[in-house]
């Protein structure tokens, strides 16, 4: 099992920039792929993007493309989010996931959750 945490969020105005952590304790880190979700008040659970067991592979959801960076460091057990050029679109609570198995845009494919933290873009 791990077990993940993530930090960093709060409120910040559009054009401003927030960095995410996900820190993970238990089984190997870096054996597990990991994503970024997020969910906005009355809306499903979306992907942002994930990264693989190494860090070298990455994929991003169209509209943070360019403005969201995904990275990991396995010595330090933890996940990143860097999010530049925030939009109030962009507000929601963020989550990371992990899972063992292939990586996927489908929550269901992640076995392992963090509680979420809370991101605030105002206009």
């Amino acid at each position: 099992q791990v077990q993940l945490v993530e930090s960093g969020g709060g409120l910040v105005q559009a054009g401003g920039s927030l960095r995410l952590s996900c820190a993970a304790t238990g089984r190997s880190f870096n054996n597990y792929r990991m994503a970024w979700f997020r969910q906005a008040p009355g809306k499903e659970r979306e992907f942002v993007g994930s990264v693989g067991r190494l860090g070298d592979v990455t994929h991003y959801i169209d509209s943070v493309k360019g403005r969201f960076t995904i990275s990991r460091d396995n010595a330090k057990n933890t996940l990143y989010l860097q999010m530049n050029s925030l939009k109030p679109e962009d507000t929601a609570v963020y989550y990371c996931a992990a899972t063992a198995d292939v990586l996927t845009r489908t929550p269901r494919g992640y076995e392992y959750w963090g509680q979420g933290t809370q991101v605030t873009v105002s206009s």
